[in-house]
């Protein structure tokens, strides 16, 4: 009986990491085609007076994003202290074939 309980609490293990492995794997909650947890790597590229150019890491989520979808939610940049006409320029920074829609070009 003590090697079924061992048994057990060894599968109980194993279930358990592969859990914790699937967990991270995901890159968690989506907006607009970007992971949530992602948005910090285009940051430094968006604010400030004089915002360094976009990493590589940032050009790669904006080449996947839905630019209409992100859109929508231009207004709220500003709460975000971010420049929506910064945030709208990455694509083009980025070398993106996606254009921007046109109601989220020039200044706001």
């Amino acid at each position: 009986m003590a090697m079924s309980g061992e048994k057990l609490l060894v599968q109980c293990m194993v279930a358990t990491l592969l859990l914790i492995a699937v967990v991270e794997a995901t890159d968690g909650p989506m907006i607009c085609n970007i992971a949530l947890n992602k948005l910090g790597q285009c940051r430094p590229a968006v604010t400030g007076k004089n915002p360094p150019p976009p990493t590589k890491q940032c050009c790669s989520l904006i080449k996947h994003a839905n630019l209409n979808c992100l859109c929508k939610f231009k207004s709220a940049l500003p709460a975000l202290k971010i420049e929506p006409y910064r945030a709208f320029a990455l694509p083009r920074k980025c070398k993106s074939n996606q254009p921007v829609p046109p109601q989220c070009k020039g200044k706001f």
